[in-house]
């Protein structure tokens, strides 16, 4: 059974990228998948301290953090899935507060001991798979030509092993305070799952 770590970076229940995820952990379980989601409001991991204590030993897995956390805890789950489902909405160009927090804390995924000029990846092979979703206020087209959300995204997918498989924009999310997910959106996220199972 292929289990799916899906990381909700948003802070509006159900909001696009709610939905979204809800979308795709609904067609994953349909064809077999374990899907747990992981919100990220409320999930309690405190703010990377720059200490870089959890990069100083080499090796493929995580390093050990300072914080005694829930981090602990995601990390555990992110090791033992085969694939992802990361998701933020679109804050200031970025993706939000709590995915960067989340972000910050996976230094975890890297090898930087003092006197190294530029941390090295511990995970050097993309052996799991990922899917990206990002939303905004903007037209989707502009979202991915000119914010980082995306490329944020797909960072994260990089440093904990993954190969994204695809990804989408949702845009155009401010013209309600509580819009629906459109159908065209849904069966692109349906299309993705089907992708991510198939790779996994």
């Amino acid at each position: 059974m292929t289990r799916i770590i899906a990381v909700n970076g948003s802070y509006r229940e159900n909001g696009a990228i709610d939905q979204a995820i809800e979308v795709a952990a609904q067609a994953a379980r349909s064809a077999g998948a374990s899907v747990e989601v992981i919100c990220l409001r409320n999930f309690q991991i405190e703010f990377c301290l720059n200490c870089r204590h959890c990069t100083q030993l080499p090796g493929e897995n995580p390093g050990e953090c300072v914080h005694e956390d829930r981090m602990h805890e995601l990390v555990q789950k992110i090791e033992s899935a085969d694939a992802f489902i990361l998701a933020s909405p679109t804050n200031f160009y970025s993706v939000t507060a709590i995915f960067k927090r989340f972000m910050e804390r996976l230094v975890v995924y890297a090898y930087w001991p003092w006197g190294m000029f530029s941390p090295k990846y511990r995970k050097t092979k993309a052996t799991k798979r990922a899917m990206l979703i990002a939303s905004s206020a903007a037209p989707g087209f502009m979202g991915r030509m000119f914010y980082g959300t995306l490329k944020q995204l797909k960072m994260t997918a990089k440093t904990v092993g993954a190969k994204p498989v695809g990804s989408l924009f949702i845009g155009k999310m401010s013209q309600q305070e509580h819009p629906d997910l459109p159908d065209k959106m849904q069966q692109q996220v349906r299309s993705m799952v089907r992708k991510l199972l198939q790779a996994s």
